[in-house]
């Protein structure tokens, strides 16, 4: 007997080979549930093992995929759920819900192994048998109702015949894997049939019986949706031939649809993660106390400004500023309300600047601006902006105290292409103003 572990638990594999290949049985492993779907590793298996837990795919998802109505070849093989911990009842439930037939503890002795698995691969414990898939049938005689009755029992099927109105209330019952369509001499009725099918959710697949038609018929029928044709006197080969067909065709239609919700599971896990990178992003590159940028992204954008103005000739302009005597309000009034003022101060020049813009808090007291698409007089006037708005409204403390802070600029546009030697030069000009008195600007004029 084949026995099929799905399994990433190497020691419960090394236990079942002890437990079992000394006595015949083969044991066979798939680490990958995804890897089993694709190339079917169940084929030939006598007994299954399968992991509960899985990304994307888990043990209890497979277990109902091997369930359904298209591998009724399937319906009866044992299926045990591998489980790293005692079964709950939200697991006995799952497990009924997907048609599984027990667990098994992924820490299970041989001798729990051979008592729980070995019965079944001997033989000497069959499995309950699981209810026969429904097939349809419709617009036929009772004779080849019969006749198509006596072969499909073979592959586990039971057939019911249908009117016209039984059969979407059926389908959505029963969900066939085969619809038998007699088409007779009315293409007209069965091109009605096959077109009602495609608004059902898992139709079944139309197998036509009868006389072929015309050309002209036939193409009319395979475009409504006809899969296949069975021609009277209808032949027992045949019928098993596009049973197996259908059920294929059922089963790879349903391994697509497994692996779309795989897909669309993906997606959506891929924007969690890029919405939790962004956020992350936002908290690496964000400065707490004012919401500006932080240093670190100052320096990746600034290098990625200079990179722009020096392969496409993107102009923009640096402006770094620095908040006067900003010590001696820490020392005054405490850095409770040092921080409020660089809060306050960060509004000020956010609410200046257009939504391309940039701006940074790069040091205790020190900001720095990237005007994008800009020249040095519109920087300027920026600047001069900011600083009017800074010196001409003071900060209103709860105490009602008030504090006026003023800050100093420094700006310059690139000519070097070098964003080191550009913090530098502004950098001076900064320093220059701070010199020539504070609460002003100097500009750091392109070089020649």
């Amino acid at each position: 007997m084949n026995l099929l572990a799905i399994t990433r638990h190497p020691m419960l594999l090394e236990r079942l080979r002890t437990a079992f290949e000394g006595a015949g049985h083969s044991v066979q492993e798939e680490p990958s549930l995804l890897h089993a779907l694709a190339s079917e590793a169940w084929n030939g298996a006598h007994l299954m093992l399968v992991d509960a837990g899985g990304d994307p795919l888990d043990g209890y998802r497979l277990c109902n995929l091997l369930r359904a109505e298209s591998r009724s070849l399937f319906r009866n093989l044992p299926i045990f759920i591998i489980l790293e911990h005692p079964p709950t009842p939200a697991d006995r439930t799952r497990l009924a819900e997907v048609d599984g037939d027990g667990f098994i503890d992924a820490n299970a002795s041989i001798h729990r192994l051979l008592l729980t698995l070995g019965p079944l691969l001997d033989g000497t414990l069959l499995p309950g048998p699981k209810p026969r898939a429904t097939l349809l049938a419709m617009g036929l005689r009772s004779s080849q109702a019969e006749r198509i009755q006596e072969v499909v029992q073979h592959l586990g099927f039971d057939l019911q015949t249908c009117t016209q109105d039984q059969l979407a209330p059926l389908v959505q019952t029963f969900h066939p894997p085969i619809l038998f369509l007699g088409c007779g001499r009315s293409i007209d009725r069965a091109q009605a049939v096959l077109r009602s099918l495609s608004g059902l959710q898992r139709p079944p697949y139309p197998i036509l019986v009868g006389q072929l038609a015309d050309e002209a018929g036939q193409r009319r029928l395979l475009t409504a949706g006809a899969m296949d044709w069975l021609t009277l006197p209808l032949s027992a080969p045949m019928m098993l031939h596009a049973c197996r067909r259908a059920v294929e065709w059922v089963h790879v239609r349903r391994i697509q649809q497994e692996y779309q919700v795989q897909i669309n599971d993906l997606v959506e896990q891929r924007k969690v993660l890029e919405l939790e990178t962004a956020s992350l992003r936002n908290e690496v590159l964000a400065d707490s106390l004012t919401g500006l940028l932080n240093r670190r992204a100052f320096y990746q954008h600034l290098e990625h400004a200079v990179n722009q103005w020096e392969r496409h000739h993107r102009s923009f302009v640096l402006i770094l500023g620095d908040l006067d005597y900003f010590k001696l309000i820490n020392d005054r009034f405490g850095h409770l309300v040092g921080d409020q003022v660089l809060g306050a101060v960060a509004q000020r020049m956010s609410a200046s600047l257009r939504r391309s813009d940039l701006a940074f808090r790069i040091g205790g007291e020190e900001f720095a601006i990237i005007l994008t698409e800009s020249s040095l007089s519109a920087g300027t006037e920026v600047a001069e902006k900011i600083r009017r708005r800074i010196d001409e409204q003071p900060v209103t403390l709860e105490s009602g105290q008030n504090v006026f802070p003023t800050m100093s600029f420094g700006l310059g546009v690139p000519d070097l292409g070098d964003s080191a030697g550009l913090f530098a030069r502004v950098d001076q000009a900064l320093y220059l103003a701070k010199r020539k008195g504070r609460n002003r600007i100097e500009v750091l004029p392109a070089a020649e």
